[in-house]
């Protein structure tokens, strides 16, 4: 017997999920695709996935293999992770909305994109320290910098 949530679909099966998960994949492929400006046949050849193909992914017909998204990664100039993440192939990465677009910027080169990542991660760390007495939001005066107080 079915429990009440397989009937009002608030949990979704492991096909259902797969299917959802290449939905999403496909759409946010399209998305990247339509950022870059790039035709679906572009894509197909600078992918080197034919043009069928590539179209059912985009259509979550099919859910395509990390190497197949790894090839689609590089066509778009976009981070596989970004696209691993977004198929459910990894954990997505802590951090937000800023890695989030550091990652999706496509005018960056992937060094470009890991030297920001590692430069935000190291203020948010510095920021979260508890040692750290200064708020992130007030600036430290330069008498701070020297172990001196400002009233004195």
């Amino acid at each position: 017997m079915a429990d009440e949530g397989d009937l009002d679909g608030s949990q979704a099966g492991p096909m259902e999920k797969v299917g959802h998960i290449a939905s999403d994949i496909g759409e946010y492929i399209r998305q990247q695709r339509n950022t870059a400006k790039i035709s679906l046949r572009q894509l197909s050849k600078l992918a080197g996935v034919s043009n069928p193909y590539l179209s059912q992914i985009e259509r979550g017909v099919r859910k395509p293999s990390a190497e197949i998204l790894q090839q689609i990664a590089k066509g778009l100039r976009i981070s596989a992770e970004a696209l691993y993440v977004q198929a459910g192939i990894l954990d997505l990465p802590t951090g937000g909305p800023v890695p989030d677009a550091i990652r999706a910027d496509a005018g960056l080169t992937e060094r470009q994109k890991q030297v920001l990542l590692d430069v935000y991660e190291s203020f948010r760390r510095e920021n979260n320290n508890p040692t750290n007495s200064h708020s992130p939001d007030v600036p430290i005066k330069e008498s701070e910098h020297h172990g001196e107080h400002p009233d004195r």
